[in-house]
């Protein structure tokens, strides 16, 4: 048996009524699977349905048919809510409020311990233990950012959602939000990552799922999706021939010394190695080339959509 699931998603449809009975569909059969401690990054194009399938993870929406499973329960379940920790993209915050009493309303809200000791100690976790007795109207895009994080972090959530987490927070910054997810990750937390920063995902996330037009289009680990079916990066030992491996098929990489091949069997890349030592060149790497997830996210929005899947009355 595999891992307890986090989230399941089963036939999701969403769709929305317009003007003059006009209707806008934002999910259309989607599907997904997240296991339980796992760190899932969801990305896709403006438009893709993403919102609308945080806002129904939250049971903020509920979608026009289909099913989703929050921790095992139901997404508008009270306990389930409890065990949920949640950054929204668009952070409101009061402006009069220090960070302390905005801590202390939301544990109330959600039912957990908001001690002062508590609260200082996480304050402190996001790096906001200097700046508690200050008015949150006086805070920066960053520091509202992280005081939005530290509300997520209330009561150690099983799932942490997470809408573009590092807006806003400078570089430095992110390796120290990214520090801290690790550390939530490390206690069995799960995180569900929403983000348009593909760097931030490829660094925290270890499976990512591509939504676009309402669906999952491909969706695995980060290496299977960055990884080349039929390309590999090749080195040779200095003093090669550049004009020969051109001729002999290999096309020079992006990094200095690199070149490109195509393999797609075994063959056909031992053909073209023997290509190369024909022409002098030895041969010390070879490895399959890696693609970055805005490529991947690129080849599967310009890919055929797959078949419509039919909705259900709801």
């Amino acid at each position: 048996m595999g891992a307890p699931l986090a989230i399941e998603a089963r036939g999701l449809h969403k769709t929305y009524g317009g003007l003059f009975g006009a209707r806008q569909r934002a999910l259309s059969g989607l599907d997904l699977q997240v296991a339980q401690g796992e760190a899932f990054g969801l990305i896709g194009p403006n438009g893709a349905g993403k919102t609308t399938f945080i806002k129904i993870l939250l049971g903020i929406a509920r979608p026009t048919s289909g099913e989703v499973r929050l921790l095992g329960g139901d997404p508008e379940g009270v306990e389930v809510r409890r065990r949920v920790g949640y950054l929204p993209e668009r952070l409101h915050l009061p402006h009069a409020w220090t960070p302390p009493a905005f801590l202390a309303s939301v544990a109330r809200l959600k039912g957990v311990d908001g001690s002062p000791r508590l609260l200082g100690d996480l304050l402190s976790r996001v790096g906001l233990g200097d700046d508690a007795g200050r008015k949150i109207g006086g805070f920066s895009k960053g520091m509202r950012q992280r005081l939005g994080l530290a509300a997520a972090l209330l009561g150690s959530p099983d799932l942490l959602v997470l809408d573009e987490p590092t807006d806003g927070i400078d570089p430095l910054g992110r390796m120290e939000v990214r520090r801290l997810l690790q550390e939530e990750l490390g206690r069995g937390a799960t995180l569900f990552l929403n983000s348009h920063l593909l760097a931030e995902t490829e660094r925290v996330c270890g499976r990512v799922g591509i939504l676009s037009g309402g669906r999952v289009l491909r969706e695995g680990r980060l290496e299977d999706l960055c990884q080349s079916s039929s390309h590999y990066r090749v080195r040779f030992a200095p003093g090669h021939d550049a004009q020969a491996l051109a001729a002999a098929g290999f096309v020079a990489g992006r990094d200095p010394g690199s070149w490109r091949c195509q393999g797609d069997t075994p063959e056909r890349l031992n053909e073209a190695l023997d290509r190369a030592r024909r022409a002098g060149a030895l041969l010390v790497e070879v490895a399959r080339e890696e693609k970055d997830l805005e490529e991947v996210l690129q080849e599967a929005v310009r890919s055929p959509p797959p078949p419509a899947v039919r909705e259900e009355a709801a």
